[in-house]
């Protein structure tokens, strides 16, 4: 069992890594710095509700400090770190109290990420009038959260529906 467990995680990551790569090739026309399409999050919320929250969080990190070295250099991990555990604990608070559906929660990280990379550029930069881009970042995260939402919901029933399949 344990050779399984870490080939989905091999297999989970990889797919995180390669969908950070590819959103990267994907121009935004937004004159807003930071407005992503959030592909990897995808990878994320399968794994929060597939095989489950500690494996998700694990997931997300090893993802973002890998896609940091790899295309990014060290100041951007800051912020990576920061939209990511700040997504992850926003959407693992309000997947526990059961409050939302998938893409409920999936809307809430989308604008969780948006929210705390806010947070530490305002730190960075020493200047409070980057929180006016906070609007525009948030209706993105509204938007990349459902469609991230929703995706994610018919990845897992159709896993469901093939591991059911197979015994």
């Amino acid at each position: 069992m344990k050779s399984k467990k870490i080939a989905l995680y091999g297999l989970f990551i990889a797919l995180a890594f390669i969908f950070s790569y590819i959103e990267s090739l994907i121009p935004i026309p937004f004159p807003v710095p930071g407005i992503k399409l959030g592909l990897a999050n995808l990878v994320v919320v399968v794994a929060m509700y597939g095989i489950g929250m500690k494996e998700s969080f694990v997931l997300s990190m090893v993802r973002i400090l890998l896609v940091g070295f790899t295309f990014r250099d060290p100041s951007t991990l800051l912020f990576s770190f920061a939209g990511g555990i700040f997504s992850w604990l926003m959407m693992a608070v309000f997947k526990k109290l059961r409050l939302f559906s998938m893409v409920g929660v999936s809307i809430i990280g989308g604008i969780a990420h948006n929210i705390g990379q806010i947070i530490v550029a305002v730190i960075y930069v020493s200047n409070t009038g980057i929180i006016y881009y906070l609007p525009f970042l948030m209706i993105s995260g509204l938007v990349s959260g459902t469609l991230i939402g929703i995706l994610a919901a018919l990845v897992l029933k159709r896993l469901y529906k093939y591991l059911l399949n197979e015994k």
